[in-house]
């Protein structure tokens, strides 16, 4: 679904006005549709997460997402695994390390795939701040696999991956889905998530393969407690 003016105003809790001096200014990711100016809400939760706004919850909330159930962050996370000690001396070195660590279907050209990851980069970095990546291509990354997976690759020493904070990444997380909505989900609640204090402290100490689930899914808990929207479907995030 593609956004309006009006609509990221409301998102962002700032006038329209300032919205388009945003956009004269090109400091917020848009495209123009005849006279019309959109934006795409993956590019807007990206561009959002990573300069920290305080943006509303509405942003998250995926308009489609009650028609199918839809995947918790810790099931994805699990059935694409945690990975440590991913050796890299860059942001390339490190992306193909993660890619080659993941179990991908046999008929994924990998090379093909680090190459479009690395594009992606150079567009803008997909560093969302406090170490943390979510690497993936322009477009979602949708491969033939079964059900959603995200990766977790634990860096043995952390790289520049150009994020606004400055803080070099030590933890790529890598998503693989089957549709394109299934992406938006996790990307919104994986975002999310990852400003929580607990599961941060358990990633900066490169804790377990279960520990980190275990923090994950307790923030997915507090997440559906709290009523928060994008976790309504899910499983809780």
């Amino acid at each position: 679904m593609q956004l309006t003016v009006k609509d990221v105003s409301k998102y962002l809790n700032v006038s329209e006005k300032t919205i388009y001096r945003m956009i004269q200014r090109g400091e917020i990711p848009v495209h123009r549709v005849g006279e019309q100016f959109r934006f795409n809400r993956t590019d807007l939760i990206e561009w959002s997460t990573a300069r920290r706004m305080n943006v509303s919850p509405d942003l998250f909330k995926d308009p489609g997402q009650m028609a199918v159930e839809l995947p918790a962050v810790s099931e994805a996370l699990g059935a694409g695994g945690i990975f440590y000690r991913i050796e890299g001396h860059d942001r390339e070195t490190a992306l193909r390390s993660l890619v080659r660590a993941m179990a991908l279907p046999l008929e994924t050209d990998r090379e093909l795939l680090v190459n479009l990851l690395i594009a992606r980069e150079e567009l803008a970095s997909t560093g969302v701040g406090d170490g943390f990546a979510i690497p993936h291509v322009r477009n979602p990354i949708v491969l033939p696999v079964e059900r959603p997976m995200i990766s977790l690759g634990l860096l043995e020493t952390p790289v520049d991956f150009g994020a606004l904070d400055g803080k070099p990444v030590f933890a790529m997380f890598m998503l693989i889905c089957p549709a394109i909505r299934t992406h938006l989900h996790l990307l919104s609640r994986l975002a999310f998530a990852l400003s929580d204090p607990g599961l941060k402290s358990v990633l900066i100490r490169q804790g377990s393969r279960e520990e980190v689930l275990a923090a994950l899914r307790r923030v997915e808990h507090d997440m559906a407690a709290s009523q928060y929207p994008a976790a309504a479907s899910g499983a809780g995030i």
